[in-house]
């Protein structure tokens, strides 16, 4: 069993299809350790609603490609489609970040995500979830990645997100850029 980690993302109705994307991990999955779930402006996009986004823990025996052939169908059941382009609107996105400590190309997937140490909406859930968890390839806690990290114009913001009778995530009392570090 390896810890597996992969970003969720949706800015169609978002509330909506990320507590599906979350039912349908724990009834597939099991438990679950989830990030506070944030907004953010989007990233690439031109006129595009901004997107929730979060990252998701849980321990898997599947290989890399039968974690992503999921996660595709499950996007698919959300309404993608393949002809849809790459900063087009979508309800739900699901990004396969880490499977263990697996680097280089599996199944034809590279890991770990590049977006890892690119992306504010990714690097810091990760960093909130696992703090003390090394990234596969440079062997950095998340935590002080994080702490490295330089937003530039990447804006996002922690928001209220209630999931199957708990608070997932809950905003601070002013919105800004970057969350205390």
């Amino acid at each position: 069993m390896s810890l597996v980690t992969v970003s969720l993302g949706s800015n169609i109705n978002p509330e909506k299809h990320i507590r599906l994307c979350l039912d349908a991990l724990e009834d597939t999955f099991g438990s679950l350790q989830i990030s506070r779930v944030f907004e953010s402006e989007p990233v690439g996009f031109k006129d595009s609603r901004n997107f929730y986004n979060l990252v998701v823990a849980f321990h898997s025996g599947w290989s890399a490609g039968e974690l992503q052939a999921w996660a595709k169908q499950l996007e698919i059941a959300h309404g993608r489609t393949p002809e849809m382009t790459k900063c087009s609107p979508r309800a739900l996105d699901i990004d396969l970040l880490t499977v263990g400590s697996v680097c280089g190309v599996v199944d034809g997937i590279v890991l770990p995500r590049a977006e890892i140490i690119h992306n504010a909406f990714v690097l810091q859930p990760l960093a909130e979830l696992l703090p003390g968890v090394c990234h596969p390839d440079c062997h950095t806690p998340y935590a002080s990645l994080w702490q490295q990290f330089t937003l530039g114009s990447q804006r996002l913001w922690a928001v209220d997100f209630y999931w199957r009778g708990r608070w997932v995530s809950q905003a601070e009392p002013q919105p800004r850029a970057a969350l205390a570090r």
